[in-house]
């Protein structure tokens, strides 16, 4: 993976294609038009949704949603790919859409695998809008950790 694309979400116990698919499942479930697609160079899932029909829980940036799925040893690792920026007056929304979306998709993982599968956050992991992972001077507080491990 290259260094500053930064990895959401992994998942352990499954492929990505079964990964994409519980994703692609609850993009529907809100109302986006989803498009799936398959490359084998390199080897990806690519995930593109469109807001269809109006819901409260998606914020105006979210209205196209696009993510990247590899494999990795033992599971899969989930990119978030867009939208790269929010605006700030809706992150607090986009936050919220986002850690819902991450605990349906840790829950259906956990459930339908009979918990022999889970979604873990890697270390680094981060969404577009927040900045690369230990970037020095990001408008968030989390890079107050960067500073002191120098």
């Amino acid at each position: 993976m290259v260094e500053g694309n930064g990895d959401w979400l992994r998942v352990r116990g499954i492929g990505r294609e079964r990964f994409a698919a519980y994703l692609v499942d609850y993009l529907g479930t809100l109302g986006f038009t989803v498009e799936r697609s398959e490359s084998t160079e390199p080897v990806e899932s690519r995930v593109v949704g469109r807001l269809g029909r109006m819901n409260p829980a998606v914020p105006s940036a979210a209205s196209e949603v696009r993510f990247r799925f590899y494999p990795t040893s033992g599971g899969a690792a989930l990119v978030w790919v867009g939208p790269s920026e929010v605006p700030m007056h809706e992150r607090s929304r986009m936050d919220r859409f986002v850690r819902e979306m991450q605990t349906h998709l840790e829950r259906v993982v956990h459930s339908e695998s009979h918990a022999t599968a889970k979604v873990v956050r890697p270390p680094e992991a981060h969404l577009p809008w927040t900045g690369p992972p230990k970037s020095e001077g990001a408008p968030s507080g989390e890079a107050s950790d960067t500073a002191a491990a120098s």
